[in-house]
């Protein structure tokens, strides 16, 4: 179903509600750049960091779909585990699911309380930068402290730029980007709007810093378009 969302008066700020649920796919695809070529990305360096009997957590899994694109190319038993507290989100996963027949468990929960077992990798795709600022943090330790040796964080974050003129022209070109996907000037404003105090991004340096505080021993970009990035921690 085509993402028509923003095409009337916004009522409230940004949520995973049913009527986002229900347009999620595509509002990925035609919203963030490169969006598959990172989640391509992302699998395999999840694909090299999980072994036979491991555990993969997706935080705030949405649909589910990378969990079920790593379930296709896992060649031994591994446990792949998504959290999502959207429960519109969970239903559209677990349909999908079951249609591809994948080997994923679907948990309804909060990512910040969690009781995590002991991983192989963690992934986050664009779910940091809705998380309170100090809470983010305590929930990168949480993540560093429940994965193993050399086990990896992959997350994907919107970032900015201090440089105020490079952040403006940042958002300008990521405008244009929404406006070649087919998005009118209307629905870019009436997201921006929805996403004010909702969404609050880090810069590439910020993110780097609080996963090597929180324990991290390496943390670097490994696919970035403008204002979006892919990054790998290394426990």
């Amino acid at each position: 179903m085509n993402d028509k969302v923003f095409t009337k008066p916004i009522k409230k700020q940004f949520e995973f509600d049913e009527e986002v649920a229900a347009v999620f796919d595509d509002m990925l695809e035609r919203s963030v750049p490169f969006y598959k070529e990172s989640q391509k990305i992302t699998k395999f360096f999840a694909l090299k960091a999980l072994r036979e009997g491991g555990v993969l957590y997706d935080l705030g899994c949405s649909t589910a779909s990378l969990l079920i694109d790593i379930s296709k190319d896992l060649k031994f038993e591994a446990k792949l585990v998504g959290l999502d507290n959207s429960e519109a989100m969970l239903e559209r996963a677990k349909k999908k699911v079951d249609a591809y027949g994948a080997s994923v468990e679907l948990v309804m929960g909060d990512i910040l309380q969690y009781p995590y077992n002991e991983a192989d990798v963690f992934i986050s795709n664009y779910t940091l930068q809705f998380i309170r600022p100090l809470v983010r943090e305590e929930l990168i330790k949480k993540i560093a402290s429940s994965l193993r040796e050399e086990g990896v964080f992959i997350f994907s974050e919107k970032v900015i730029s201090h440089h105020p003129k490079l952040n403006k022209d940042l958002i300008e070109c990521y405008y244009d980007f929404k406006k070649e996907q087919g998005y009118s000037e209307y629905e870019i404003m009436q997201k921006r709007e929805a996403l004010e105090n909702v969404l609050v991004p880090y810069s590439e340096e910020e993110n780097i810093t609080m996963a090597k505080n929180a324990g991290f021993s390496h943390c670097e970009v490994i696919f970035r378009w403008a204002n979006f990035a892919t990054f790998i921690a290394i426990k």
